[in-house]
């Protein structure tokens, strides 16, 4: 208990705010990519479609550390994109908060996409045909009918997202680094403290992502209950 009390008293409660402003900035962009890549690939062909999927859903099946590795060679300075943007723009994204944000968003992006399409998929036919008839314009169908018809599904590919964003560690490590204050998540911060075997910092911070992991699930399970009972009464 009082090796507890030590910990809590030189605690530094820098990851969890990196985490969290990481995680809501990237399902922030993949909240907002998700739905249009979604929309994109479900009119598109069926070839196209095969294609494009797989490239999208790439992120999900490949180890983290790949991913970093690619992103790596995509932002670093020595190469011409990463070059680019820092002497075009002044923008560092390597060991950086935006490598942070990047790294968060190309792992958890599947998640929203998977999700979001899924939703859509399951939107009745007739509802759309209807309001075609009424004559709204495909936008409006889209934002007035899609999306409420599709929002249970699409809630839970954002909490997934952000579940996801989160607890991402693999390629936040490899593109942004472990800079304390700066890029250092609760992922990071575990990682670093088992290595000095510091085994009570360490419990504290996985119970912290316990804490929100299972928030998180619990909210997932409210919005699919609910989606449940609205398939029963119709």
């Amino acid at each position: 208990m009082d090796a507890f009390s030590e910990v809590m008293k030189q605690l530094d409660w820098s990851p969890l705010l990196i985490s969290m402003k990481t995680a809501v900035a990237a399902t922030f962009v993949c909240f907002f990519l998700g739905l249009f890549a979604a929309k994109k690939i479900m009119y598109a062909g069926k070839g196209t479609k095969s294609v494009l999927d797989g490239i999208l859903t790439l992120p999900l099946v490949l180890p983290p550390t790949v991913a970093g590795f690619f992103l790596l060679l995509i932002f670093s300075k020595r190469r011409p994109f990463g070059s680019f943007l820092f002497e075009t723009f002044g923008i560092k994204v390597v060991q950086s908060w935006l490598g942070c944000v990047i790294a968060a968003t190309v792992i958890a992006f599947p998640l929203m996409y998977r999700n979001a399409r899924a939703a859509f998929e399951l939107v009745d036919p007739d509802l759309i045909y209807a309001a075609r008839t009424l004559g709204m314009s495909e936008w409006s169908i889209f934002f007035k009918v899609v999306i409420p018809t599709a929002g249970p599904g699409i809630a839970s590919g954002t909490i997934l997202t952000f579940a996801r964003a989160l607890g991402e560690y693999g390629a936040t490590s490899m593109l942004a680094g472990n800079i304390p204050g700066k890029t250092a998540t609760i992922s990071q911060r575990i990682a670093m403290v088992m290595q000095d075997q510091d085994y009570v910092t360490a419990g504290f911070w996985v119970a912290v992502v316990l804490v929100i992991a299972f928030v998180a699930v619990l909210i997932l399970n409210l919005i699919s209950g609910r989606r449940m009972k609205h398939v029963k009464r119709w």
